[in-house]
């Protein structure tokens, strides 16, 4: 049986398109889970406003339940918005810059989905 690998960015940059995208990736992975030939790597980069998302609690515990899930918080944001990487849920990693990140993940091949 041929696997077929998807990569995918979710560009978070409004703090109510946080849990729209959450949504997105559970219904993907729920997907996946009954179609094995399908592979999955998610990247949610969070910037612009939606990084104050990343300091509240509710959101850690949201992101301990995607392990999968890679989440990527944007350093200027965090800058902006007066957060430290010590304010951050464990596991999500700081990026220099965010669209950086995309441009970056985008010529890796990752599809683009703006929630």
């Amino acid at each position: 049986m041929t696997v077929d690998q998807y990569q995918v960015v979710f560009h978070v940059s409004e703090p109510g398109q946080f849990q729209h995208a959450v949504a997105n990736i559970k219904n993907l992975y729920a997907y996946q889970q009954v179609h094995s030939e399908m592979a999955l790597t998610v990247v949610m980069l969070i910037n612009g406003a939606a990084i104050t998302v990343l300091t509240q609690p509710e959101t850690t515990t949201t992101i301990a339940t995607l392990p999968q899930v890679q989440f990527h918080a944007c350093r200027n944001s965090m800058r902006a918005h007066q957060i430290t990487a010590a304010q951050l849920p464990a596991g999500v990693t700081v990026v220099p810059v965010g669209v950086l990140d995309l441009i970056e993940l985008e010529a890796k091949g990752y599809a683009y989905i703006k929630p």
